[in-house]
């Protein structure tokens, strides 16, 4: 089935439109061109005619859970999130040209790579557990390659609250890298179900194909494969370089019991990192946030369905470019230099002016000029 063109974009001020990036059920993605600072950035701008509710309960909770996350180098970074003219919910991230669906089912790619992919991943993962938050949507083409071909972690589109309870959400998954649990929709998402997931992943990465795809190239059904991850049952990568210790790391990561897998991602990591040891290959640094910046911030509002469009400050300013009429009093105001003032009067073709800086030291400039109403607002 072919997919659907891509809605128009939006017009965004600051931005210039470059073209489609992709389509979703729920988003198109547009490259734009930020104005100032110039930069290519990703947008992605939810289809008008599925705004509700629940989907802009899901925005806001991607916006902020990205804002909160983005600080770390494996996860997307977002700039910025607002409302279109047309009344679209959008968000403006980081462009990354590639993702690994992109290059897994097409060649094969290295274990020394796939690694570092897995480490960098699990500590991005480590990072949002941490802060109280479920990705619930681990799949290679949520791992993107930055311009400089470091992989970050997107779409937390569907990601939920840690502490949230099952009756609260809804089953979401992408059924080939989903753990056992949540196809059999006894779980909504645990950190148990985030270790499967990515151990699903790293293995496609490995493999070629997802972990419970048949190797004879027939297409298998959603059916099928939901029936096999059910029964969980491991099959060897079969790849000479893939060293026995890697496959019993990701074993274990796929285990059927959820007990049994690694207890976090952070345990996972160093899994992997001791597999890198053992090869020969430097370890790829853990990056996972303290508990102090865990605890500092506030907890996402998974249950906001606001629209939340652009700021706007309702505070009164007071300005020094008001004009008084005839018979009222000057306008006076203070800078660290000195005091001014501005007594204007008003003709029918224009204003008087009459404008005296005080300066330290008691110089006095004076400065005389008649100029029409338009030019006077516009310099003042």
């Amino acid at each position: 089935m072919a997919s659907r063109l891509p809605s128009a974009p939006p017009v965004l001020a600051g931005y210039t439109f470059i073209r489609p990036l992709g389509t979703g059920g729920f988003a198109d993605v547009f490259l734009f061109e930020q104005n100032m600072p110039k930069r290519s950035v990703a947008v992605k701008v939810l289809l008008q005619d599925i705004v509700d509710n629940d989907v802009l309960r899901m925005f806001n909770a991607e916006a902020d859970v990205m804002a909160r996350l983005s600080s770390h180098p494996s996860i997307l970074t977002v700039y910025d999130a607002s409302i279109s003219a047309d009344g679209r919910p959008y968000l403006v991230m980081e462009f990354c040209p590639s993702s690994h669906s992109d290059v897994f089912r097409r060649e094969v790619v290295s274990v020394v790579d796939v690694l570092n992919v897995a480490v960098k991943i699990a500590c991005a993962l480590e990072t949002a557990h941490r802060s109280g938050v479920l990705h619930r949507d681990i799949k290679p083409s949520n791992i993107l390659n930055t311009s400089f071909g470091a992989p970050v972690l997107a779409d937390f589109g569907i990601a939920t609250s840690l502490r949230s309870t099952q009756q609260e959400e809804l089953f979401a998954m992408s059924v080939p890298w989903s753990a056992p649990e949540v196809v059999q929709e006894t779980t909504t998402g645990t950190v148990q179900t985030e270790v499967w997931a990515l151990g699903a992943t790293i293995y496609s990465l490995l493999a070629g194909r997802s972990p419970f795809e048949t190797t004879d190239g027939v297409r298998s059904s959603r059916q099928q494969l939901r029936q096999r991850i059910v029964r969980a049952k491991y099959t060897p990568i079969g790849r000479a370089d893939v060293p026995p210790a890697l496959e019993q790391v990701l074993a274990r990561a796929m285990s059927r019991d959820p007990a049994a897998r690694q207890s976090s991602l952070l345990e996972f990591a160093e899994n992997v990192r001791r597999v890198q040891y053992d090869m020969g290959i430097s370890p790829t640094a853990l990056e996972v946030a303290v508990d102090e910046w865990a605890a500092a911030g506030a907890p996402i509002d998974f249950g906001n369905s606001a629209v939340r469009g652009p700021v706007i400050s309702e505070v009164a300013v007071a300005s020094p470019r008001s004009v008084r009429r005839p018979g009222a009093s000057a306008v006076r105001a203070s800078t660290h230099e000195g005091t001014f003032h501005v007594d204007a009067e008003r003709g029918r073709t224009g204003f008087g002016l009459r404008l005296a800086l005080v300066v330290a030291g008691g110089l006095v400039v004076g400065v005389g000029a008649t100029v029409g109403v338009l030019a006077l607002v516009g310099v003042l």
